[in-house]
């Protein structure tokens, strides 16, 4: 009898491990991406601003302050512009 009660209780606990492995693991995997996704995105940002005062602060030294204005605003508006040649366009569907 107590062989019985051993393989349900084996039967029970693979089949806890089968679910847990299917449902839980993947799911903390996906959490953990996107954790460090988000943790990776903030200090990008916060490198990408400072790194961006930094050659403002340079240009106000060697440029009056309406031209590293005007620098630093063309290097944004030539990103711009690449970044809008690089879009993609979703096709309309006609009914």
């Amino acid at each position: 009898m107590s062989d019985w009660t051993t393989q349900a209780a084996d039967a029970v606990e693979k089949a806890v491990v089968l679910v847990r492995d299917k449902t839980v693991v993947p799911a903390r995997q996906g959490v953990k991406a996107v954790v460090y996704g988000l943790l990776t995105a903030f200090f990008a940002l916060t490198a990408f601003m400072l790194v961006t005062v930094l050659v403002f602060r340079v240009l106000v030294i060697f440029l009056p302050v309406w031209g590293a204005w005007m620098v630093v605003g063309g290097i944004f508006l030539l990103a711009g512009g690449f970044c809008w040649t690089r879009r993609t366009t979703k096709e309309v569907e006609r009914a």
